[in-house]
């Protein structure tokens, strides 16, 4: 769906994009490859004269400088935005339009023969020289998109939380009577054979108290060391291996140039058990499921883009995460289980956000994954 938006005169990155011109700074140049948002200069023949990274990665062009290359042959298969190009060209007008198709979409999954969305942006102007240019912005709409739903949702669990740490400590205080109680009446009982019942109170005090712990999540920070992803994926491929039952197949696909990284290795463990096991509940004894890795360049996590980030995938081919869950799957004590606690996402998500990363999921009947994102930092 196309649809007309407004476009600004100059718009600042305009400027930006005229310093990055080779005969500009190559400081402005470094500020643009920072920008979430694909920028391209091409000329009045579409032949590409700068492309940021952001546009390189969104195109799947190399990460060398395409200066020179044909945007008309990267554009083959999506004839809309090719066509608004050529009008801009010709009429030295800028346009904008909303969510157009890009056929070739680097961003999408490897699996999908989906056409990718992006806004763009169209906005001629002259170089330091005089030649006539265009300035082509590009938005993954479905990044964009994914990136809203991120920010409610996390809006969303940190009020949740808020009241799960409120609720647990009301819950702390008489469970502690309760134990308390129970341990008195456990030394006063003459009938050392009723000593059984006190014994299962304490017991289950204890079973209420560690749960209401789990929902609250760890208190101390990480504690990162230099570690590789792969290590982790190998520890829980053995723990879903000895958990899962005949029927399931778990295979492995990893990208032997994901880098080592810093992280808390048992919270990472743990995190990612947590969406092993769930991905092994949902399949219910009969499917396939996949643990991969990729390493993924100049992504952006939130507000931040990072470097280089290890992605990590539990992928099953079970029946898809309930419509009715999809907005509330991370909330604490939300499950589609009659015996589930709701709290394996929940805390997945939250040790992976203390290591500055993201917790995300696509899902339809018969393919669901769930991605693990994680920042590979240049120092602890």
């Amino acid at each position: 769906m196309t649809g007309s938006l407004p476009v600004p005169p100059v718009p600042p990155v305009a400027a930006l994009a005229q310093a990055a011109h080779p005969t500009g700074a190559i400081d402005a140049r470094e500020l643009l490859d920072t920008l979430a948002a694909g920028v391209l200069l091409v000329d009045t023949q579409l032949v590409v004269r700068y492309a940021n990274v952001a546009a390189q990665a969104l195109l799947g062009a190399s990460l060398a400088p395409p200066r020179g290359a044909s945007l008309a042959a990267l554009l083959a298969g999506s004839p809309e935005l090719l066509a608004l190009l050529r009008r801009a060209a010709a009429e030295g007008k800028g346009c904008a339009a909303h969510e157009l198709e890009l056929a070739n979409l680097a961003a999408l999954p490897a699996d999908s023969d989906a056409a990718g969305l992006v806004d763009v942006m169209i906005t001629p102007f002259e170089d330091r020289s005089g030649a006539a240019l265009l300035l082509l912005e590009l938005v993954d709409a479905r990044a964009r998109a994914r990136r809203a739903r991120e920010t409610e949702q996390r809006s969303s669990v940190d009020g949740g939380r808020l009241m799960v740490r409120q609720l647990a400590h009301e819950i702390k205080n008489p469970l502690g009577g309760l134990r308390g109680a129970a341990q008195l009446l456990e030394r006063e009982l003459p009938d050392p054979a009723l000593r059984e019942f006190t014994a299962v109170i304490i017991k289950e005090a204890d079973r209420l108290c560690g749960l209401v712990d789990a929902m609250v999540g760890p208190a101390s920070p990480p504690r990162k060391h230099r570690l590789s992803v792969h290590e982790v994926c190998e520890h829980v491929y053995q723990l879903l291996r000895s958990e899962a039952g005949a029927g399931v197949r778990i295979e492995r696909d990893y990208d032997p140039s994901v880098p080592e990284g810093y992280f808390d290795r048992n919270e990472i463990i743990q995190a990612l058990l947590n969406i092993g096991r769930n991905a092994l509940q949902a399949l219910d004894g009969h499917g396939r499921l996949v643990l991969r890795t990729r390493a993924l360049s100049n992504h952006v996590i939130g507000a931040r883009r990072h470097r280089l980030v290890a992605c990590v995938q539990v992928e099953d081919d079970g029946p898809g995460v309930p419509e009715e869950l999809r907005r509330t799957l991370f909330l604490p004590l939300v499950t589609s289980r009659a015996a589930g606690t709701g709290l394996g996402l929940a805390v997945a998500q939250d040790l992976v956000r203390r290591h500055r990363g993201a917790l995300e999921f696509e899902s339809r009947p018969g393919h669901t994954v769930f991605s693990m994102l994680l920042p590979l930092e240049e120092a602890a």
